[in-house]
């Protein structure tokens, strides 16, 4: 399940959690709210996966260029060994096949630069969520103590202020 959807659920618990009065307290379904948290266990290990696939993608991305500029590299050497064998054109030949090899750095940098540009802004996003749900399972955590130590100050409360 989607971890945003966790956080939305956790939330709409909270939201429609009975107010205990004169307090800025709720009273949360317990089995939900740890229903819920399991769930997010679950779900935050994926989310961890997708991020370890996103960097096993920026590796690919990162060979296939250096891949492609040392090919393109090795056309232009093989282009300039060529043209060098010829003595009328050779120096514009160095020039050109130097022209080339730049070209093919300088692509193949944009192309990693492009790629890291990427991977950083997806796990800036993940880590956001993962923050946002951190930080959901917090206050969860916070309002059931919170919780369990008003009940135990007042224990009618948890018969409904029946005595018995």
């Amino acid at each position: 399940m989607d971890i945003l959807h966790l956080v939305d659920r956790l939330e709409e618990l909270i939201n429609n959690s009975r107010d205990i009065p004169f307090t800025r307290n709720v009273i949360i379904d317990e089995d939900r709210m740890l229903d819920i948290i399991d769930q997010m266990r679950v779900a935050i290990p994926e989310e961890v996966k997708k991020s370890q696939q996103i960097l096993a993608q920026k590796d690919r991305v990162i060979a296939q260029a250096k891949e492609e500029a040392d090919r393109t590299v090795a056309i232009a050497k093989e282009k300039s060994e060529k043209l060098i064998d010829r003595d009328s054109i050779v120096l514009d030949a160095q020039k050109k096949a130097k022209q080339i090899e730049s070209a093919a750095e300088q692509r193949a940098e944009k192309t990693q630069a492009e790629a890291d540009e990427y991977v950083a802004e997806t796990l800036t996003n993940l880590e956001i969520a993962l923050e946002r749900v951190l930080n959901q399972v917090r206050n969860g955590i916070y309002i059931l103590e919170e919780e369990n130590r008003f009940l135990s100050v007042d224990p009618d409360l948890k018969s409904g202020g029946k005595k018995e």
